[in-house]
């Protein structure tokens, strides 16, 4: 049994494991977004949303421990610098996972992960609908009457058009 052992193994032993994700994180944070398994996705989530809290933190002691797991100097610096500020007014929820298909050769869920202050498409759709949802409200207030509604005041009245004359007649 498995009483109170956190986390997934993912198949590797502990220090493969430890040192794939050690990787994973510094190169999520070089690009700011990875794809990979679903599984994988989550417990690097994990280690991600605790690499930004330290890099909020922003002492030498969060800068240190941050070291002891991502190992290039220039990712930590771009956290504590880059990174960890977008974040200083947010209490979690660094990032996100959304899932990507199937793998083709053995079929497994990939997810992508990517930090929440990158807008993903969905996100460029959705902004684009409302955007013009807000304007088609505000020109059709600023037009006035629509083409197919009578004028104001005359909605009992027919208007009568203006036409040629009618066979046989002639004009004035």
């Amino acid at each position: 049994m498995r009483h109170q052992k956190a986390g997934r193994k993912l198949g590797r032993e502990s220090s493969h494991r430890v040192s794939m994700l050690r990787n994973m994180v510094t190169s999520f944070f070089g690009d700011e977004r990875i794809e990979t398994t679903d599984a994988k996705a989550k417990e690097l989530q994990k280690l991600v949303e605790k690499m930004i809290t330290l890099g909020k933190q922003g002492t030498l002691h969060a800068r240190r421990y941050a070291l002891a797991v991502i190992k290039d100097r220039k990712i930590v610096k771009k956290l504590f610098e880059d990174i960890a500020p977008r974040f200083q007014d947010r209490q979690g929820g660094y990032t996100r996972i959304f899932k990507a298909g199937y793998r083709p050769g053995d079929g497994a869920l990939l997810s992508v992960i990517e930090l929440t202050t990158k807008t993903s498409s969905a996100d460029k759709r959705k902004a684009e609908k409302k955007e013009k949802a807000s304007i088609s409200k505000s020109v059709s207030k600023k037009k006035g009457p629509s083409k197919t509604s009578p004028p104001k005041g005359e909605k009992g009245k027919k208007i009568a058009r203006e036409k040629g004359p009618k066979e046989g007649e002639e004009t004035k």
